[in-house]
């Protein structure tokens, strides 16, 4: 089958970041995202908000950004949509945060989106699908070619355990300390095409691997191929979702620079000549492991000696590297900011001193609530 690549001219970039819906009294879930979606959608085409968007659960809307240009742009972007998603829910007694999941919900409990979509993917799933209560940040950097995508994903790999260990924020599930930085990759790679991506030399084994997908019956469309890493031929992007969903605004827009910069610099590679290889399948599937278990204090697998480096070290390299290109992207100061989340520790850190402090779940979702309206105007920082 021939997939349409719609090439992109340069980095554009795109965020998608799931929001849960939470009671300001109870701190627990809430299923009332049809609600809030139809309030937000008045006064739009169709009905719905361009910005805000059903997921799986009720207790969860998703926002995006729209095709910025720079970071900052997707940051503000992202703002003025949260706040009018915040006000929507606050009229009703609720308030939203960003981490991977819930510390003491329980998946049984939630009722699934209208969308029809949804309901045949817990048909066909069963209980891999049931137990997705888990929220995730996405990213898409435009490149310029349907080889390129192919070429940068594969690259990209090398890389996918930095991502996940900076905004890991789901040590919890179901009330218990996972013992995980996150425990939401391993739930959302139960799925059978979710995970790691297969090794693909070009774009038309890309194609040729979809099509036998469709033809065998396992999906209907390559919108049901939920890979960490994956080209979207119908954005021009590559789209990178192995995060958690992420805690605070500055620390997506720190996540957005690493993304955009990361595949400018491979990008201007493939075009020098310099491309680097493609990591080794065990070392990134070990890696990712690292990653979830430990976060930022894992020692990673940098060659095919089994030689290992702290985490933190790597990104700091890695930051480092990738200066000149955040200048000419200007994301300087959200590039800057991946440091901050390495000093300061992830959200997965920060959720357990505070259960070390004598807290529990709830003040870790008080904790999550104040974060991201952190994020938000001085008028709009209100937390219950």
């Amino acid at each position: 089958m021939d997939i349409e690549f719609a090439s992109s001219s340069g980095p554009s970039l795109g965020i998608e970041l799931e929001l849960t819906l939470v009671d300001q009294e109870s701190l627990g879930l809430v299923s009332a995202a049809s609600e809030l979606l139809t309030e937000l959608g008045k006064g739009h085409p169709a009905g719905e908000h361009p910005r805000v968007k059903h997921e799986l659960f009720e207790c969860t809307i998703e926002i995006i950004t729209g095709v910025c240009t720079t970071v900052r742009e997707a940051q503000a972007d992202l703002q003025a949509t949260l706040g009018e998603v915040r006000d929507a829910a606050e009229r009703r007694g609720l308030t939203v945060m960003a981490i991977g999941t819930h510390p003491f919900a329980g998946w049984r409990q939630q009722v699934v989106s209208p969308n029809p979509r949804y309901h045949e993917l817990l048909d066909e799933m069963q209980w891999t699908a049931r137990r997705l209560l888990i929220f995730g940040t996405h990213f898409h950097v435009g490149v310029r070619s349907a080889e390129k995508s192919i070429a940068i994903a594969t690259a990209l790999q090398a890389y996918l355990p930095h991502f996940l260990m900076l905004s890991a924020s789901s040590p919890y599930w179901e009330r218990e300390d996972s013992g995980l930085a996150s425990s939401r990759i391993k739930v959302f790679e139960s799925l059978p095409t979710a995970g790691l991506p297969p090794r693909l030399a070009n774009w038309h084994e890309f194609e040729e691997f979809m099509e036998t997908l469709i033809q065998a019956g396992c999906i209907k469309t390559i919108r049901e191929v939920w890979w960490d890493i994956r080209p979207h031929p119908n954005f021009g992007t590559v789209e990178l979702r192995m995060c958690d969903a992420i805690p605070t605004l500055k620390e997506a827009a720190a996540l957005a620079a690493l993304a955009q910069c990361l595949v400018q610099s491979l990008d201007d590679r493939f075009d020098d000549g310099t491309f680097p290889g493609a990591p080794r399948e065990w070392t990134v599937r070990e890696n990712k492991w690292l990653a979830a278990r430990h976060g930022t204090d894992a020692d990673l697998i940098v060659d095919n000696q089994g030689t290992r480096r702290p985490a933190r070290e790597l990104i700091t390299e890695l930051v480092q590297q990738l200066e000149p290109v955040a200048s000419h992207l200007d994301c300087e100061t959200e590039l800057e900011d991946v440091l901050g989340i390495v000093e300061e520790g992830p959200s997965y850190l920060r959720q357990r001193r505070i259960v070390q402090a004598g807290g529990d779940g709830k003040d870790i979702v008080r904790a999550a609530i104040a974060e991201l309206a952190s994020g938000l105007s001085t008028d709009a920082r209100k937390a219950p």
